[in-house]
């Protein structure tokens, strides 16, 4: 599952009207619409696009075309669709997978009862499970909806230290469990912001409202608590427990940086998920801020080039727990763009420091 892309491109047909454009369902909705009946009787409902009886709003509504909901078109994304919840309204995620395939049979390990509720387990929750009414090859897993880890973006140095404590935790238990991630990039670690819109958000316009009508702001990531998860784990390795070799080939993923990755020689995956985790920890807070420093020695031991050099999952949160990181007056600052320029960064950071001193008071 990778997130977000933009919604289907339109053909360009200059003699086509606004109408005849956006009310042709592309193939990949019509695969859902076709589903739509049943998956409404197991719990879950499409949006209106995507229902056999629909007739495209804006013809009885006078509104514009674009700026309909209903005109949104599914995202390129042949698996996945999202949903509303019928029993409560909440936003989730159907990712359509075969039955018994690799990922539902990790996921499924990661979700069993007794490990499914230990706080270090950051595996994309499975909030339901069924198979296809017609082809028992095709099951739907539901979870929940998840954003970018960027989207809306962080704000204070507290989401950093927040972030890299989660994954890191994450890593370390799915480790434990014997499973090696091995895609480990930044599409794959995602967020359940909903404590940020607690009155929702579009599924495919993530900055607009449910419908359409106005942008929505989210809430203080600092102040109300996100969920970071894993996901998309297609290519991931599972190892019972006295597996003589934990040893793997392959190029697969979509981090191609990894210096190890090859077709005939093999490598440690769980190497693999420690080098990619510290370069998606660089590309999210080292790059783009430039006070988040106290990142940089924890981010050299993951991305040795060497994987024998490189921390395990345990020792890299060994490593975060005791290095050196910012007080209480230095998390509530904000973090602050490179790109910036100095008088900008001057004045806005002249107020923040400000507004950080009650923190010194907690």
């Amino acid at each position: 599952m990778s997130l977000p892309e933009q919604p289907s491109a339109r053909p360009q047909e200059s003699d086509a009207s606004d109408d005849e454009l956006f009310s042709r369902l592309f193939p990949l909705e019509i695969a859902w619409r076709d589903r739509q009946v049943f998956l409404q009787s197991r719990g879950y409902m499409l949006r209106p696009r995507l229902r056999p009886d629909w007739t495209p709003s804006w013809r009885t509504s006078g509104k514009a075309v674009i700026g309909s909901e209903d005109s949104v078109a599914l995202p390129s994304r042949q698996h996945l669709v999202d949903a509303t919840r019928t029993k409560d309204g909440v936003l989730v995620y159907i990712k359509r997978v075969r039955t018994g395939d690799q990922e539902s049979t990790i996921l499924s390990l990661l979700n069993e009862p007794n490990v499914r509720d230990d706080p270090r387990n950051h595996a994309v929750p499975i909030l339901d499970h069924f198979p296809d009414d017609v082809d028992p090859a095709i099951s739907y897993i539901i979870m929940p909806f998840l954003r970018p880890y960027d989207w809306p973006a962080p704000e204070c140095v507290v989401d950093c230290l927040d972030f890299v404590t989660q994954y890191l935790e994450g890593l370390v238990f799915q480790h434990e469990m014997g499973v090696a991630h091995r895609d480990c990039s930044e599409k794959n670690l995602l967020m359940d912001a909903s404590a940020l819109y607690p009155h929702g958000h579009h599924p495919i316009n993530l900055d607009f409202t449910p419908d359409l009508k106005s942008p929505v702001r989210p809430l203080s990531r600092s102040k109300h608590s996100v969920r970071y998860c894993y996901v998309d784990f297609g290519i991931s390795s599972y190892f019972p427990p006295g597996t003589p070799s934990t040893l793997v080939t392959g190029i697969f993923g979509r981090n191609q940086n990894v210096p190890e990755l090859s077709e005939t020689v093999p490598y440690d995956p769980f190497k693999v998920d420690i080098f990619s985790v510290g370069q998606v920890f660089e590309e999210a807070f080292a790059k783009p801020y430039s006070n988040v420093k106290f990142l940089n020695p924890l981010i050299k031991a993951m991305t040795a080039l060497d994987p024998s050099a490189r921390p395990t999952a345990a020792q890299a949160l060994d490593l975060w727990k005791t290095m050196s990181k910012p007080g209480r007056y230095g998390r509530a600052l904000r973090l602050k763009p490179r790109k910036e320029s100095v008088v900008v960064g001057f004045v806005i950071g002249l107020f923040n420091r400000i507004g950080a001193i009650p923190s010194l008071l907690l």
